[in-house]
Formats: structure tokens, sequence, C-alpha cells
């Protein structure tokens, strides 16, 4: 069905949208390629929501070259008035005769209509190309839509005892610089990072991207159940971008304090046990838009996370330090004798070595392996 210049395309296609990773959210991550044979006349990416998605970039510079050609695109072209006008429409009037997509649109708005527009047009369509690395790309958009909550990346620094503060609580610095650079494009590509009070409380952060540019800064989410947040935190304080305090029990004099920062949004979500119900904020942050959100916490948050099965991945950056008996450990969870009888849980996607440091990233284990 498909031939190795189909391949070529799609995979340059593919690179593309990668370029978007910063910035497209709440929309996906979606590069063009359109191409008479081996030749490329036309190329792009969508860049910012709101914009031209990454189909209309591509005909604007093919122009006239882009009739009979084919256009390869990593999700199905849109068929519906947004924000922007449908793709699906501007290929038909741009002469293209074939468009190749890595995978059909699971979101209800496409969902096929788009590939049925253009068969409806007269252009042959074919997806399917490449699927697996399109959805990778496109995890966070495609969780948000498809199980209604957030891809939750769980992060963590330790030493190699696996701990990731002293007794008195002091954690800076286990890892390297070139880990901490890491960390930052990590929380350039999420929609959002959560933390919780405890952390905010301790060290105070600031959990935005500060090594390099770019058009978005990820929301900071502060799981408070209690509203304990102060006023004179970064995350308050620094309305670059927004902070989403999440709560399960809001009261009245605990609310006004924050009702003069703009950039400042309460929710209330269930209680689980008097504290925030983690699975019902991932839903609230799912019909907001947010797709993929960083868990940056500490061991109490991290091992909730874990312990309610909400994490979908983690990554661990591990230092060549022992911090010791007494130091803190990475997870606040119950022991389960159960665990060494049992298959692991968790399963190692890749392992690299960052500066001084490893990254060890882990995936949940797929129900058949």
């Amino acid at each position: 069905m498909f031939d190795r210049n189909d391949i070529l395309m799609m995979e340059n296609a593919l690179s593309l949208a990668r370029q978007g990773r910063f910035s497209t959210s709440p929309n996906p991550r979606v590069g063009c390629v359109i191409a008479r044979g081996s030749q490329i006349v036309g190329q792009g990416f969508h860049i910012q929501a709101g914009g031209p998605h990454a189909e209309v970039h591509a005909l604007r510079q093919a122009g006239g070259l882009a009739e009979g050609a084919t256009a390869y695109v990593t999700l199905e072209p849109c068929s519906h008035y947004g924000r922007t006008p449908p793709c699906a429409e501007a290929l038909v009037h741009s002469g293209v005769k074939r468009v190749v997509a890595a995978m059909t649109d699971p979101n209800p708005l496409v969902s096929g209509k788009g590939l049925a527009m253009l068969e409806a047009a007269g252009i042959q369509t074919e997806s399917g190309l490449l699927e697996q690395q399109a959805r990778e790309l496109n995890r966070g958009f495609l969780s948000r839509i498809e199980r209604n909550r957030p891809f939750v990346r769980l992060k963590c620094a330790a030493s190699m005892d696996g701990k990731t503060a002293l007794s008195d609580g002091l954690s800076q610095w286990i890892t390297g610089e070139e880990a901490r650079l890491d960390v930052q494009t990590l929380r350039a590509e999420s929609c959002a990072v959560i933390t919780g009070i405890g952390t905010v409380l301790a060290d105070n952060p600031k959990l935005n991207v500060r090594a390099f540019p770019t058009l978005r800064q990820p929301a900071r989410i502060i799981v408070d159940s209690r509203l304990r947040t102060p006023e004179h935190c970064h995350l308050i304080q620094d309305n670059t971008s927004p902070t989403i305090i999440a709560t399960a029990n809001p009261e009245e004099g605990r609310l006004k304090k924050f009702a003069r920062y703009n950039h400042v949004d309460i929710i209330q979500t269930n209680a689980h046990n008097g504290q925030v119900d983690l699975s019902d904020l991932l839903r609230l942050l799912a019909e907001r838009g947010f797709g993929e959100v960083m868990v940056e916490a500490g061991a109490g948050l991290a091992g909730a996370f874990l312990y309610q099965d909400l994490a979908d991945e983690i990554v661990l950056y591990q230092a060549p330090k022992i911090l010791g008996n007494n130091a803190r450990g990475l997870f606040a969870l119950p022991e389960n004798p159960q665990t060494l009888l049992q298959p692991p849980q968790w399963q190692t996607h890749s392992l690299e070595t960052v500066g001084s440091d490893i990254k060890w990233t882990l995936r949940r284990q797929a129900a058949d392996s």
C-alpha cells in the first residue's frame, strides 16, 4: 500500500510536527509535507492554537505546485470550522490528487469526516502510515480525547540509594546541571506542571521554563486540599502563566485572598479521604484542554499518583550520590509484599546518560506483555 517514498515523506512530516511540541496545546502536533514524487514542494507544521494549521503552511509554500501532488499529514485533516477554516477544504481547493494521513483523528468533530470530505471531492485517501509514531507524538491530545484525562508523566530525582532529600528536607541539588536542563525541556513539552502544597511551602518553586525562550509557559497546578497556598509564593506572584489551585474543601475566607490575581483560578474537586480526588482533578483538567501534564512533587503526592494508578510514565533522574538511611525516599506508599511475586508493573522505555546522571524512562507494562 505504501512505498519507500511514502515512508520517507511521512517521516519528514513527523519531524516537522515535533517542532510544535512546546506550543500547540490544546491542539495536536501536526506536520504536513506536499510532494510530487520524491520532490517536496511544500511543508509546514502547526505552531500555535489559533494560528494556521500544518496543511495551510504547506499549501502556501507549494502554491500552484500542489496541483496533482500528494499531501502527507500526521493527523487526519480537520473538516469543521473552528478558530480556522477546515484543512480538508483547503486541500480540495488546492488540487492535490492524494492525501496520506498517519492516523484518523479521534476528535468527534473530525473522526473520519475529513477523509470523507476529500474522498467526496475525488481525492484518493489512505491512512495508517507510521501510525504508532504519530500516536506517540500526540499522546497527550489522544489521552484527553480517548480517556477523558491527560497523559501523566511523573518526574523524580533520586540518589543511588533511592533518596530524594536529606532528613531535614534539603534536596538541592541531587542531580547535575545537565539533568536540570533536561527537566526544563520536559516542562516546556507539558501543558501543565502539578505539584503539592507541601512542595510549595518547603521549596517555593517556580515550575516554569527558564533555560530557553518558549511561546507557551506551562500552567502550574497546586494540589492544596485546605487552601494553604501563601500569597507571597512564586506561583501566585508570577503571572506569566496560569496557576490553578485544586482544593477539596474551599473556605470562603481563604478564597478571598486570591480574587485579585487574574492568573489564579481555584477549582474544587471531589474529596477522597478529605483530600483532592486526583482522578477527578485529571478529568477536570482534560475538560479544560490539558493533554500532557507532569508531576513534580514530594513523596506523598507522587506516591498517591502511583497508588491510584494514575501515572502513565515515570522519568527518574538518578545521581551517583548516596544520601544514607535517614534520608527521604522517592514515594510514600504502603508496603505490598505481593509486589515481589507479581510481574513488573513498569517496563523500561529508555535509558540514557545525562551529564553524570542516569535518565531512566519507564512506561506502564502492557496488559498483554
